[in-house]
């Protein structure tokens, strides 16, 4: 354990609702959620402003719509988010070679491998707390400047406090928590505060009476290994009283993202195994969604009741992250599996990673709008024989118009598109309607949310081009 808070723990605020707020200066300060729009869609990020009214991540789209009726509601455009990830983490590795990005929005950083840990070194324990909180405010000063988003800083001597840190920062804040105050901190806090203890876990623990970090703390590693098993027990003990020597690790390319659930009753159920895999496979998509990344094979993981694990695996044409492909990949591979005896753990994961292609990101999108307004039109498909032609305009997509210049796209349906002609960098625009297959209108890319960046070396205001390229 460190005696100065030399970690790092950066966590961008709202970081999708964020980044289209800057984007779109009509957005600012209402509430905005991005996500799927269809019935079946699910919320990736939510605004501050949207969180007031109960919207959070991974809630149905419905039912965001429900809460928030009068809130913008966008497709990804992960094309910008990555650009605007990058800058984020080149700002990071200018003060230290070892970052450790978690997603698109979120690194750790260890500041005494950078070009200050010379002077945290020598510096007394004042003076050193003092330089670690200079850097972490030119540190979200320089990520206001270059990207108009912000971002929460939390420092602290160890990975674990400098994360609860910035989660105390946000939005928009610095918390630096002294070492040796850890107990402290984390005493108060729920079990579910602590990294590695999921639903099933907690279970666990209230059933034994433990409900807060002090709970575990006072129970002893003893109780909890003999609660959890020695590996997690031993873990979940130790973060408990504050302790944490997980080194920051540069550059750490993930193999694979997964998740999984332990169930308290073992499933016999085929539908209900089923079912399991569904939500399994969507929390997958959206992890892999915040690592900027989609895969080619997706992998199923099933524990039996004897405690026996089985894998199955299926390689897919080419990379995904649609959940539509990921989940119906998932659910063939269940249903070849034998669950005579009950099934303890099912896993959803997804390997052989690769970055983002542009088809990737819309295709699911494309899909849930496709079939509204197939559903809306099905009367007319037969007088109009070119309709399945017809291009498809998604809410919050870049555009751009021969005459009108950037804008993006506010929605489409009836053969008809909005629009509203804006800039990151200029006031609230006009809208305006055009025919969706209006030979002016094209598909654009994201221009820079900081008038005078340049993303990917395109000038400022730049129309874009058709959108027809693919970009990682």
């Amino acid at each position: 354990m460190r005696s100065l808070p030399s970690i790092i723990h950066l966590d961008m605020d709202a970081f999708f609702a964020a980044v289209e707020q800057a984007a779109k200066p009509s957005l600012r300060g209402k509430p905005v959620i991005v996500g799927g729009v269809g019935g079946r869609g699910v919320v990736s990020t939510a605004s501050y402003e949207a969180r007031k009214f109960g919207v959070h991540s991974a809630m149905p789209t419905a039912q965001a719509r429900r809460l928030c009726p009068n809130a913008a509601f966008l497709t990804g455009r992960f094309e910008a988010y990555r650009q605007v990830s990058d800058i984020v983490m080149g700002l990071l590795r200018e003060l230290s070679p070892l970052v450790q990005p978690l997603s698109l929005d979120e690194a750790f950083v260890d500041l005494e491998a950078g070009p200050y840990g010379p002077a945290l070194a020598e510096a007394d324990h004042a003076t050193g707390e003092r330089l670690v909180l200079a850097l972490a405010e030119d540190l979200r000063a320089d990520i206001r400047r270059h990207t108009g988003v912000t971002g929460s800083v939390g420092a602290a001597g160890s990975k674990l406090m400098a994360k609860i840190a910035s989660e105390r920062a946000k939005p928009d804040g610095l918390v630096l928590i002294e070492p040796g105050q850890e107990r402290a901190v984390l005493g108060p806090m729920p079990v579910r505060a602590l990294p590695g203890i999921g639903p099933a876990t907690e279970q666990v623990l209230r059933r034994a009476g433990l409900s807060t970090v002090a709970d575990l703390a006072d129970a002893g590693e003893a109780e909890l290994v003999q609660l959890l098993g020695k590996a997690h027990g031993s873990g979940v003990y130790a973060m408990s009283i504050g302790l944490d020597d997980r080194p920051v690790v540069a550059d750490q390319d993930a193999k694979s993202v997964s998740v999984e659930d332990t169930f308290e009753v073992d499933l016999a159920d085929r539908d209900r195994v089923l079912r399991e895999v569904e939500v399994l496979a969507a929390r997958c998509v959206r992890r892999l969604r915040a690592a900027g990344r989609s895969g080619r094979t997706v992998v199923l993981k099933v524990r039996r009741f004897d405690f026996s694990t089985l894998t199955r695996s299926e390689t897919l044409r080419g990379p995904t992250d649609d959940e539509t492909v990921i989940t119906e990949t998932a659910r063939r591979l269940a249903s070849q599996v034998d669950i005579t005896g009950g099934v303890r753990l099912l896993g959803v994961g997804v390997s052989q990673l690769a970055d983002y292609t542009q088809e990737d990101l819309f295709a699911q999108a494309v899909r849930e709008e496709a079939a509204l307004e197939h559903a809306g039109e099905e009367s007319e498909a037969a007088e109009e024989p070119e309709a399945p032609s017809v291009r498809r305009w998604m809410p919050g997509q870049d555009v751009h118009h021969a005459e009108y210049g950037p804008g993006w796209v506010q929605g489409s349906g009836v053969g008809r598109v909005t629009v509203r002609f804006e800039t990151p960098w200029s006031e609230p625009g006009r809208v305006r309607t055009f025919s969706v297959d209006d030979p002016d209108l094209a598909p654009s890319r994201p221009l820079p949310l900081v008038e005078g960046e340049d993303w990917g070396g395109r000038q400022v205001g730049d129309g874009g081009d058709d959108g027809e390229e693919e970009h990682g």
